[in-house]
């Protein structure tokens, strides 16, 4: 089990995904305030602000908070001095880290990140000691209920999209350049195809094995970091394999 979708696919299996909704909603409404406040509030001309639009339509977002978020960050509507601040770092057995934080106070944050990371087995890295461990993505995972294998390679690919993987039993992930996911996302939505996530991330070239001991320290540091107020995303190189996960979920 490896691949960006990993940690997604492990909370899903753990039960958390209900209790993360209102987490996942905070991430995504200051991801699309941010993205309006640097790019301007129209979609058709910012990117960024596009694929966080999709993001939140995949999450079922309603379209009034979008819409909040969007004014928010263009300044019709008063809100928050948020800056953006991206960590790295290491875990234990060598995982490489990336952290995406959206902050009001970077002196609060920045040692509180560190403090998790030296907690659960890791430390905090200079820039660029773990980044250049990822690369830029567009992702969609696709619900293998909702539509057939063949179907939606067919729809995907066409539209621009480089792979089609099987994620686990229960999904498919759809994987793309950054500059082929509109297209790719757009084609699925045309077709009403619902994605249970839409969104353009970081991941790994290579993948660090786990056995049974750095896997627990690293899930335990991967869960407290997904709980940080601030924490936008955790990106990391691990691989768990379905016999080590099922040992620590049991």
């Amino acid at each position: 089990m490896s691949g960006h979708s990993k940690w997604s696919t492990i909370k899903h299996k753990k039960g958390a995904a209900d209790a993360r909704r209102g987490k996942l909603f905070t991430r995504i409404i200051r991801e699309i305030t941010i993205s309006a406040r640097l790019g301007g509030g129209d979609p058709a001309a910012n990117p960024r602000l596009r694929s966080a639009i999709a993001e939140a339509k995949a999450a079922n977002m309603p379209k009034d908070n979008i819409e909040r978020a969007i004014k928010k960050g263009t300044g019709e509507l008063e809100g928050e001095a948020f800056e953006e601040i991206t960590y790295e770092g290491y875990a234990s057995g060598g995982v490489a880290i990336v952290i995406e934080a959206v902050t009001d106070n970077s002196n609060r944050t920045t040692p509180e990140i560190r403090n998790l990371l030296e907690k659960n087995g890791g430390n905090m890295g200079t820039p660029g000691s773990a980044s250049y461990l990822f690369e830029k993505k567009g992702f969609i995972s696709v619900a293998r209920s909702s539509i057939g294998e063949e179907e939606l390679m067919e729809i995907v690919l066409e539209a621009g999209a480089e792979d089609l993987v099987s994620e686990d039993a229960e999904t498919f992930g759809v994987y793309t350049t950054p500059e082929a996911f509109e297209g790719v996302r757009q084609s699925l939505e045309d077709r009403e195809v619902p994605m249970i996530e839409a969104s353009i991330g970081l991941f790994p070239t290579t993948s660090i094995p786990l056995d049974d001991d750095s896997a627990k320290s690293v899930l335990r540091l991967m869960e407290a970091l997904d709980d940080h107020d601030d924490v936008q995303n955790v990106w990391a190189n691990f691989d768990i394999s379905e016999e080590v996960l099922a040992a620590q979920q049991g």
